[in-house]
């Protein structure tokens, strides 16, 4: 209670003060409060009881705050909260009992006690005291302003979610439910750094195996985590959700209630203006669903606005695929198959300062400002995401160090053949030892990650996954040297020439275009990922373009040398896909 930043309105005090009377007992005092106010266990003891009092004889008020990041926190203005409220009963939302897992300062709390008539209970869990305070103030101020309102039974907890008992919750229950809320928007491995104890016990919940679990996809949302929690637990009973959660954490949900079979059916997203109310650039949606029915097609319809009454799109599961966009995707689904060719990430390194470079007066400097000198066979040009806005690049605006033509492969060579470029990077050697990915664990000195035999071909097809409409490039060697790719990109790598710019006239063409905002969300960090692009079946397209097309799709490049495209090397393209499938099926054989 002495981090109490709200205080009583000055005209309360002498009525709590006189309700209190002579009573020296934390119990009776719970009694009176829970009179006023509904909640059970107002105090949990006597000295804070004591407290309390001192507080209204004394007019105490306590400012204080800390750091909230902690906990994920974006607390929710009550102006949202009222308007989500009301938008919920309007939807025929008519819960008997409320559950919030993480409430904050109590916003929904009092939202849903002012708009739902059928509450008669409350329960909700808050890991930070301050804020457990902070909502019972409110309460007991909105009751004592309101006093004829009918009050709900109310049960505040002040507990870490993740390790809170919901028996005692789900044992309470009679009626249907609304779980309700704002979880926070923040990850695992954002509160790990954090050295946050909010966290869920250590757990691999998506099931990741092996690399997938340490290079990210191990990593997961605390609202997501929470979601499957309140999933998991309340689904089966009658009522429904209403969370505002991430965009990306909505998809996750979506994508996996197939796996989890959830009984939840009229899945629908609503967007909301997170920088009016919160102030940062997230993308997030109020999430609702009604509970204790069983959808067989899992698909969520999106919304712009509370206020809109028809859908914008619908995206989940069409025919076994997950797809972003459904109606666009029916019309682009016979290419969604399987790429004819292995898309790969880009180099990975950690240590852009140390590793890549740029170029002054044939000079490399390095990412703290020093001139370097040292050979140049491992230095090679680097395309990083924000390069990739042109149709043909064979001018690099950076260059990077590339220790290893394979993943693991022992970098002693460098001391003795490349001694100048081993002793640049000893200096640096503590800085390189210290990179926090787990990847490098164990490794060879010096290494780098995302490189193979691909890395070195000539021709390459590249993407970005970080923006939100794809567009391909064509990439050709500098000076008969293959330019590298950083990791934020997506690659294709050739050893002709002329397979590489058929690849990109088909992966330029709308039919790639149209399946790729189909099947991706453009909301996520990274809409292109090796999943995604792996989904486009080249084949399929190529067979359905006619070769004139193609050369006027290639007239745009303004490239040379290029005697060798025509009729018969196209045909030679096709056929090839031809020859790839009956050499797959001859190895599947062994």
């Amino acid at each position: 209670m002495e981090k109490l930043k709200k205080y009583i309105k000055y005209q309360h005090i002498s009525y709590l003060t006189k309700a209190f009377g002579n009573c020296d007992n934390f119990v009776e005092a719970n009694v009176i409060l829970k009179n006023l106010t509904g909640i059970n266990e107002f105090f949990d003891s006597q000295n804070s009881y004591l407290f309390f009092r001192n507080f209204l004889e004394k007019r105490i008020s306590y400012v204080s705050d800390v750091e909230r990041r902690e906990y994920g926190d974006f607390q929710t203005p009550g102006k949202l909260t009222d308007s989500i409220c009301s938008f919920l009963v309007k939807e025929n939302f008519c819960p008997q009992n409320i559950i919030e897992p993480t409430f904050g300062k109590g916003s929904f709390i009092l939202s849903s006690i002012k708009y739902f008539n059928s509450i008669k209970y409350v329960f909700a869990v808050e890991i930070y005291e301050k804020y457990v305070w902070e909502t019972k103030f409110k309460i007991l101020e909105y009751f004592l302003d309101n006093p004829d309102v009918s009050k709900p039974q109310i049960f505040l907890f002040k507990q870490n979610i993740f390790e809170f008992d919901l028996n005692l919750i789900s044992g309470k229950i009679s009626g249907s439910v609304l779980v309700l809320g704002n979880p926070p928007w923040i990850t695992n491995s954002g509160l790990s750094l954090l050295n946050s104890d909010n966290l869920p016990k250590k757990s691999n919940l998506k099931r990741h195996n092996g690399l997938d679990a340490i290079t990210g996809k191990g990593n997961f949302d605390i609202g997501e985590s929470i979601s499957l929690v309140m999933l998991k637990n309340f689904s089966s009973f009658d009522g429904g959700m209403a969370f505002l959660i991430k965009n990306s954490v909505i998809k996750n949900l979506v994508h996996d209630l197939h796996k989890f079979k959830f009984k939840i059916s009229n899945i629908r997203t609503y967007k909301i203006d997170v920088k009016k109310y919160f102030n940062v650039s997230v993308g997030a949606s109020l999430f609702t669903c009604k509970f204790n029915q069983l959808n067989k097609h899992i698909f969520c319809e999106v919304y712009s606005s509370l206020n809109k009454r028809f859908p914008e799109t619908k995206f989940g599961w069409y025919k076994g695929k997950f797809v972003s966009d459904l109606e666009m995707y029916e019309n682009n689904s016979e290419y969604d198959g399987q790429s004819p060719y292995e898309w790969r990430q880009g180099v990975k390194h950690d240590g852009s300062k140390i590793f890549e470079l740029t170029k002054n007066n044939n000079k490399y400097i390095n990412g703290f400002g020093e001139e370097i000198d040292v050979e140049n066979d491992l230095i090679y040009g680097l395309i990083k995401s924000s390069d990739l806005k042109k149709n043909l690049i064979d001018k690099p605006r950076k260059y990077v160090i590339i220790t290893q033509h394979f993943i693991g492969e022992k970098t002693t060579y460098i001391k003795d053949k490349y001694p100048k470029l081993f002793n640049y990077l000893s200096k640096y050697e503590d800085k390189i030892n210290n990179r926090k990915s787990s990847i490098y664990k164990n490794k060879p000195k010096f290494s780098i990650f995302g490189i193979g035999n691909y890395s070195f071909k000539p021709y390459k097809v590249a993407i970005s996954g970080l923006y939100k409409n794809p567009f391909f490039s064509l990439i050709l060697p500098e000076n008969n040297k293959p330019l590298m790719l950083d990791d934020t990109c997506y690659f294709l790598s050739f050893d002709e020439l002329e397979t590489a710019i058929f690849s990109w006239c088909i992966l330029s063409d709308e039919e790639a275009y149209n399946l790729l905002k189909s099947i991706s969300f453009t909301d996520s960090k990274r809409p292109y990922t090796k999943d995604v692009l792996m989904r486009l079946s080249i084949d399929k397209i190529a067979r359905d373009k006619d070769f004139d097309d193609i050369l006027l799709k290639i007239r745009t490049l303004d490239i040379s040398n290029l005697e060798n495209i025509n009729y018969q090397s196209w045909e030679r393209y096709l056929n090839s896909f031809q020859k790839s499938k009956v050499l797959s099926k001859q190895v599947s054989l062994f």
